[in-house]
């Protein structure tokens, strides 16, 4: 709290009084998972676009998915919302937590990468590619991007959400849609060994209202349906989650884990 009163004094000095200097590199971040601030010129830093596609049997890889993968499926019924767990709330189980009990659920679809050989570090916005299909034109998709530590804890790191209407997405070929979530800005570093882990869901309630699939507002309505998802990840339907990888700041966490962009 202190560190922040002193900078905020420092910006009114600068900019209202004139007085002062400006820091060289105005933009710090503290990077989740490496414990530590970094500094850098400005928001979002250079970083590497790293593109991790979905694949069948919940896998989450850099190599394009093949050509007759079959889709996964899961049902979303608003009478049993699916839960948010920590995240972007109010109160105190706000923040990250332990997600595995919420991935346990039928409706909540996960695709996780291999232990990672070395840190992977992000920084900027990350993006979420889906090829979709859904048995009802009101609906929403979730996407949650989590940190498996190597003992099968899961913990959230940022999410969003698109709540899908009609005109929404674009319409594919074969009746399918691309859409595409912002899962927010992210500061993080995926240590070595920990894997990278996408959940994929159509709600998470109460942090976003549960959609009830019927195109009424959601403040008044009082029915619902059920809503029956289709996720493509196949050669046509390349769905993706992309993120920002950076350079490391070239201070090592441990002399047994040196600070590179992990070749996946």
């Amino acid at each position: 709290m202190i560190a922040g009163i002193r900078d905020g004094l420092h910006w009114f000095d600068l900019h209202l009084r004139g007085d002062g200097t400006a820091r060289p590199q105005p933009v710090a971040l503290f990077v989740t998972g490496a414990d530590r601030w970094r500094a850098f010129d400005r928001f979002p830093p250079p970083a590497q676009p790293q593109r991790l596609y979905l694949h069948s049997a919940g896998g989450l890889a850099p190599g394009a998915p093949g050509a007759h993968a079959a889709p996964t499926a899961f049902v979303y019924d608003p009478a049993n919302p699916t839960p948010a767990v920590g995240g972007a709330l109010l109160g105190g189980d706000a923040g990250p937590r332990d997600n595995r009990g919420l991935e346990a659920r039928a409706d909540v679809i996960c695709f996780t990468t291999a232990p990672l050989p070395a840190p992977v570090e992000i920084i900027g916005a990350v993006q979420l590619i889906l090829f979709v299909r859904s048995s009802l034109a009101h609906t929403d998709f979730v996407g949650r991007l989590c940190d498996v530590e190597p003992d099968g804890r899961s913990i959230n790191r940022c999410d969003g959400m698109l709540r899908l209407t009609p005109g929404i997405g674009a319409l594919q070929a074969d009746g399918s849609l691309r859409i595409e979530l912002e899962l927010g800005p992210l500061a993080h570093r995926f240590r070595r060994g920990h894997r990278i882990r996408l959940q994929v869901a159509s709600g998470a309630h109460p942090r976003w209202s549960r959609n009830l699939g019927t195109g009424e507002p959601i403040a008044t309505a009082v029915q619902g349906l059920v809503a029956h998802q289709t996720i493509y990840h196949d050669a046509d339907h390349r769905s993706a989650i992309l993120l920002p990888l950076v350079a490391a700041d070239g201070l090592a966490m441990s002399d047994a884990e040196p600070e590179t962009v992990a070749p996946f």
